[in-house]
């Protein structure tokens, strides 16, 4: 089995984009490979970011129902809760590393979920948080 990878909200929501053509097939295609692996994992704070901005943000964005079927799909992907061991490890990694507070909560969920990776546009790609390397799967789009 793969190593698990933890994916980003921007992740997702490129993957229904179609205003970004380019980033939605690397996203695409990333999610794919991670449903094929079975290596993709996220946390309830991904799949709230996600519903709220795929169904209002996202032009067009998708109906509620259909968002909620992408929601239930992602629960195999075993989703890290919210709780305060998750808290106070995103408010160490805050401190350590300078984050904002939603990337600690990212960087905290993706050590709990036993990850090697983030996926993510919003993090320095190359970065290392608790052992965890960042990548960014646009960073080689021009």
């Amino acid at each position: 089995m793969s190593d698990n990878i933890f994916v980003d909200t921007n992740i997702l929501l490129y993957a229904r984009d179609a205003s970004e053509p380019a980033k939605q097939a690397v996203a695409a295609r990333r999610i794919d490979a991670l449903w094929e692996g079975r290596n993709g994992r996220l946390s309830v704070q991904v799949l709230n970011e996600y519903f709220v901005n795929v169904t209002r943000k996202l032009k067009p964005g998708l109906p509620l129902d259909e968002a909620w079927d992408d929601i239930e799909a992602l629960r195999v992907w075993e989703p890290v809760a919210m709780d305060m061991p998750l808290l106070e490890r995103a408010y160490s990694a805050q401190r350590r590393y300078k984050l904002s507070w939603w990337d600690s909560l990212i960087v905290a969920a993706a050590e709990a979920a036993s990850c090697t990776a983030i996926l993510s546009e919003d993090l320095p790609h190359g970065a290392r948080y608790f052992g965890i390397t960042v990548e960014n799967p646009f960073s080689s789009l021009p």
